[in-house]
């Protein structure tokens, strides 16, 4: 007589349950990155498998060590987690971003989303819900709020009203080309801009030759001196 197996655990058979989540951790500041560590550390089923505290690092051992999750800090030594999710991805479709920010912002939000981040979460989260944002992007699914998403979305569809002050030839610009705009006003450098803004120097340079074009102008002293007249017109 046969002898008749047990039947098998389902979640000790299935290869996907059994293997950690593995994560990759990129932030300038030791410190966080080891709290959030030992957060996700604590896990039994998510494991951190490297880290990093600048750009170049990350782009060498990520690649290496294949993770499925990034956890990308948005502001760093030698660029932004945004241009770095960007970078990332279009080497690895598979591995899924999650930027951490301190930063509460909009643009930033929307260039996480056309980077391709599978989520946008502040520093000020719990740690619970932080190891929640890992599970849910590890599973393929977004932590982008559809709300804030489809907000943003919308304001991008929607034209911008000039105020009556506003200069008309400076009126045809996006928030975005006039945020640039006004630091161009304020004396900095592409890459300065780029810093301020969370964008590469190359985004920074498409974007002013568009500006440019809309303003009819071939050099950046000519934008400038726009709107430093638009500035001076708005405080009469």
């Amino acid at each position: 007589m046969n002898a008749v197996s047990p039947p098998e655990d389902p979640i000790s058979s299935s290869s996907g349950a059994s293997q950690p989540i593995q994560v990759f951790l990129l932030d300038d500041h030791e410190v966080v990155r080891r709290g959030v560590r030992d957060l996700l550390q604590a896990e039994e089923n998510i494991a951190v498998v490297g880290e990093a505290g600048t750009c170049a690092q990350a782009l060498v051992r990520i690649p290496a060590l294949r993770p499925q999750v990034a956890v990308l800090d948005m502001r760093l030594p030698d660029g932004n987690g945004v241009t770095l999710c960007r970078e990332l991805r279009s080497r690895m479709p598979e591995l899924a971003c999650l930027i951490l920010t301190s930063f509460d912002d909009d643009d930033a939000l929307l260039d996480s989303i056309m980077a391709g981040a599978a989520g946008y979460v502040l520093k000020q989260i719990k740690g619970s819900d932080l190891v929640t944002a890992v599970r849910t992007v590890a599973s393929g699914q977004s932590m982008l709020d559809p709300a804030t998403t489809g907000r943003l979305m919308a304001s991008l569809r929607r034209p911008q009203a000039p105020t009556p002050q506003a200069d008309p030839v400076l009126a045809q610009l996006t928030e975005r080309e006039m945020a640039i705009l006004n630091l161009i006003g304020d004396g900095l450098t592409n890459r300065q801009i780029g810093e301020t803004l969370f964008l590469a120097e190359k985004t920074i340079k498409n974007h002013i030759s568009r500006i440019l074009a809309k303003l009819g102008v071939e050099r950046r002293i000519q934008a400038a001196m726009l709107v430093g007249r638009d500035r001076d017109q708005s405080l009469r």
